[in-house]
């Protein structure tokens, strides 16, 4: 693809703004699954040796245009000790109810190293599954974080396959729910060779009726000594009607490995809470403070602080219930 991805469709025009975008970085609009200004499906290759400092923020919208259901592909690939950064947006410019399936080819060559950051904030009655197929080659690392504001059921299906030695991925995620809203996030994660390291961390906060299901797997093969592989989440409910269900799973076939894997559900902390308001802090707001903190481990691993700092400002003004204008409203939601 053409190095200036920045393209502005008329579409967007007075109808949608989005305010994640960082400084110095490149656009790149999907609009119901038609790159603007390029070939379909998108692609991006990044050279062998090449390092690319600056973000690519991809803004994939769906609006009344087409509300079918849709199926996209996405295909990314790093050459040799070559690096990049990605943003991806989703947003939804209409109340219909659309359904969108993504499928995401990841690779990364050897000496590799990618970033992606995932902003999920579709209105209410949107449903939108994602097949991320991703494999890291020897000595290449991935950092992906995702973070779920809004949809009415969003499913991620992560399959990561290890199969270079000294090979890193570190998957974060970060869910809110609340309406009847549905959350999925599924990860198989297999080590194929020795010394590779995986780390993963999934958190959600829960309201009204909002469902969170968590399956992870991770498998080290009989081949793949000295693996250090953990893996974790956690929810909060703040509902009697919200439910989490989680199914973390190891599957270990080496024996010098150092791994594991848990779940915890529960409620705020009502003795810090109360701690807070004997300190003049109005209950309303240690609740909000005791979830930014929980959330705070899953956002710290945005090594971006501009983009960090814009992920804190949207997850508190969702859990504000400023953002409630997305079950009525998708424009400049974001």
């Amino acid at each position: 693809m053409e190095e200036n991805f920045i393209y502005a469709p008329s579409v967007t025009s007075g109808e949608f703004r989005c305010r994640v975008p960082l400084k110095g970085a490149r656009q790149q609009f999907i609009v119901n699954g038609s790159v603007q200004g390029g070939a379909s499906p998108f692609t991006l290759e990044v050279p062998e040796g090449c390092l690319r400092d600056e973000m690519l923020q991809l803004i994939s919208v769906r609006n009344a245009d087409n509300t079918a259901p849709l199926s996209t592909r996405q295909i990314y690939r790093f050459g040799k000790h070559s690096s990049g950064r990605i943003l991806q947006c989703f947003h939804t410019f209409t109340m219909d109810s659309f359904e969108t399936e993504d499928r995401v080819e990841i690779r990364l060559e050897e000496g590799a190293a990618a970033e992606f950051f995932i902003l999920q904030n579709e209105h209410n009655k949107a449903s939108h599954r994602t097949f991320y197929d991703i494999s890291l080659a020897r000595d290449a690392s991935l950092n992906m974080v995702f973070v779920s504001l809004h949809g009415g059921r969003i499913e991620n299906n992560l399959k990561v396959d290890l199969c270079g030695e000294h090979g890193s991925c570190d998957l974060g995620g970060l869910y809110l729910t609340d309406g009847k809203q549905t959350m999925i996030n599924n990860v198989e994660l297999e080590h194929y060779v020795p010394e590779c390291r995986s780390n993963q961390v999934f958190k959600g906060i829960l309201d009204d009726e909002g469902v969170a299901r968590f399956y992870g797997r991770v498998k080290v093969d009989r081949d793949a000594q000295k693996t250090e592989a953990m893996q974790a989440n956690h929810n909060i409910i703040i509902s009697d009607k919200a439910r989490a269900y989680s199914k973390p799973q190891l599957e270990i076939y080496a024996d010098d490995v150092k791994c594991s894997h848990g779940s915890t559900l529960g409620r705020l902390d009502e003795e810090e809470i109360f701690y807070m308001r004997t300190r003049g802090i109005p209950e309303g707001e240690a609740r909000i403070m005791q979830q930014m903190a929980f959330a705070w481990e899953v956002l710290q691993r945005i090594s971006s602080e501009e983009l960090r700092d814009r992920m804190q400002s949207l997850v508190e003004k969702r859990l504000r219930g400023e953002f409630n204008n997305c079950r009525n409203c998708s424009k400049n939601c974001c």
